[in-house]
């Protein structure tokens, strides 16, 4: 042991590994130190899932990076048993005792419900989870209870309803879409702000992967199912901005992402082409930004600080004028948690700035990835209480077709034609396209149809709200993540 080191040992006594009779010691820190080669020493809080006792042998699970490749990202986890073999019964009832007090000390979750969505990406979740996500669980000794999502909307009738004081988080293994259920539910709920504080996981098994994505990417670590398991396993947790839509009674909560204009109609539209994979996208993209529209409407927004300067000022937004049928509600915005929490909060009275059309594209991001290719908002935080907003008015196609191009590192937000502001809150006032003015767009929020207007993809459908005016507003950490920091 490095006689330089002076943490003080929880247990340090003579055991055998691989053979030989070698001091072993738990430190106060948490570090694990063995023999050479063994590893040297293991961080208990980031390496070690869990032990078994095996007859008089002590077997610790432990999850490693190989050292193959030079990037981080190219390094992968791998799971290795390591065995110690205490000299006597005491001992191994002393080392037990030791490691079972440091690893409950840490708080990791016991118990954990999972939805499984069979039906998302290319339908893996189920291959994900068996291969390289109920392992680690098993390995760090967590009590799981699996539901398989049968349809659309499933997850959220579950969450709505389910006893969360069985469990210590609920884990999304799937795209975007079923955490977004899962917090729709839990808001739905009449105990919904104890609901709303359970800890929720997301492992990456659909198309986007944006929020798993985001996490993952604070630490460097490849989008993975391991790397997810890994996060929520450790315990840690962070704060999430919660983003309400509101119309008339109406609500819907995102936590990902709303798009109107190019991006919305890329998202939408290019469904038709799912055969292709990720690249309909990219296909879809070029037939778009080649028979480019552009939208009527306008926006309305309170700038959080520093972003004062975009847009004219205006009062506090009047009743909407964008079409010939406002069903929109048009009482004072206010911000939805406080207003089930104490006296209602008015923001008329604050600084609004206004942006009218036509618009190309109007994108808001509630975290920086919107999936695991597109860094859409590259400044977005978690829990800062604003929403990222990006909008492009005019833009030459050729330079549209580079500003594409750049979202895969969040390179677009330095395009000259491009504007990229945060707001707490927002009034949009959705218009027909300039070309087409019988036809109207596409409202996306996260990935599913919010509202479309006539003469849009599949405008036969019904939608949760009409292509109206939409209140936007932002509650700042209302709901909370596995993390990986």
């Amino acid at each position: 042991m490095d006689q330089s080191d002076h943490t003080p040992p929880l247990i340090s006594e003579r055991v055998i590994v691989d053979g030989t009779e070698t001091p072993v010691a738990l430190l106060a820190d948490g570090r694990l130190r063995l023999p050479n080669g063994v590893p040297r020493c293991l961080r208990v809080d980031k390496e070690v899932l869990g032990f078994v006792t095996d007859g008089a042998n002590i077997k610790i699970k432990t999850i490693l990076e190989t050292n193959e490749g030079c990037c981080r990202v190219n390094r992968k986890l791998v799971r290795k048993d390591i065995v110690l073999q205490p000299l006597s019964h005491e001992s191994q009832r002393l080392w037990s005792q030791k490691l079972r007090e440091y690893l409950s000390s840490l708080g990791r979750p016991k118990r954990l419900f999972i939805f499984l969505n069979p039906f998302g990406g290319k339908k893996t979740a189920p291959i994900v989870f068996r291969d390289h996500v109920k392992p680690l669980l098993e390995d760090a000794e967590i009590q799981i209870t699996v539901q398989e999502t049968q349809h659309q909307l499933h997850a959220k009738e579950v969450a709505r309803a389910l006893d969360i004081s069985k469990y210590d988080g609920i884990i999304c293994v799937s795209g975007d879409g079923i955490l977004v259920e899962v917090i729709n539910g839990l808001l739905e709920r009449d105990d919904w702000e104890t609901a709303i504080k359970i800890p929720i996981g997301v492992v990456p098994a659909g198309t986007g992967n944006g929020v798993a994505k985001s996490l993952l990417d604070l630490v460097g670590d490849p989008c993975t199912a391991a790397n997810a398991a890994l996060t929520i396993i450790r315990g840690h947790k962070r704060s999430l901005d919660v983003v309400t839509i509101k119309q008339g009674e109406n609500r819907f909560f995102s936590v990902l992402m709303i798009a109107w204009g190019l991006v919305a109609d890329i998202d939408i539209e290019s469904e038709i082409y799912r055969w292709m994979g990720s690249a309909r996208f990219d296909f879809y993209a070029l037939s778009r930004i080649f028979h480019l529209r552009q939208y009527n409407g306008r926006i309305s927004f309170m700038p959080a600080p520093g972003f004062e300067t975009y847009g004219e000022p205006i009062s506090y937004p009047a009743k909407s004028t964008s079409s010939g049928n406002n069903t929109a509600s048009t009482e004072p915005i206010k911000l939805w948690r406080l207003r089930y929490q104490g006296p209602d909060i008015n923001l008329e009275n604050l600084s609004w700035r206004v942006i009218t059309g036509p618009f190309i594209s109007l994108w808001m991001n509630n975290v920086p990835w919107s999936s695991e290719h597109l860094m859409a908002a590259p400044e977005a935080q978690f829990s800062d209480g604003y929403v990222d907003l990006i909008i492009i008015k005019k833009c030459p196609r050729l330079h549209l077709l580079s500003v594409m191009s750049e979202m895969s590192n969040g390179g677009h937000v330095r395009s000259p034609y491009v504007m990229y502001l945060k707001v707490k809150a927002l009034l949009l006032e959705p218009g027909p396209r300039m070309e087409e003015q019988e036809k109207g767009g596409i409202i996306d929020v996260d990935g599913e149809v919010l509202a479309r207007g006539k003469g849009t993809y599949h405008c036969d459908r019904k939608t949760l709200m009409t292509y109206d005016q939409l209140q936007v507003t932002v509650d700042q950490g209302l709901a909370t993540l596995f993390a990986p920091v």
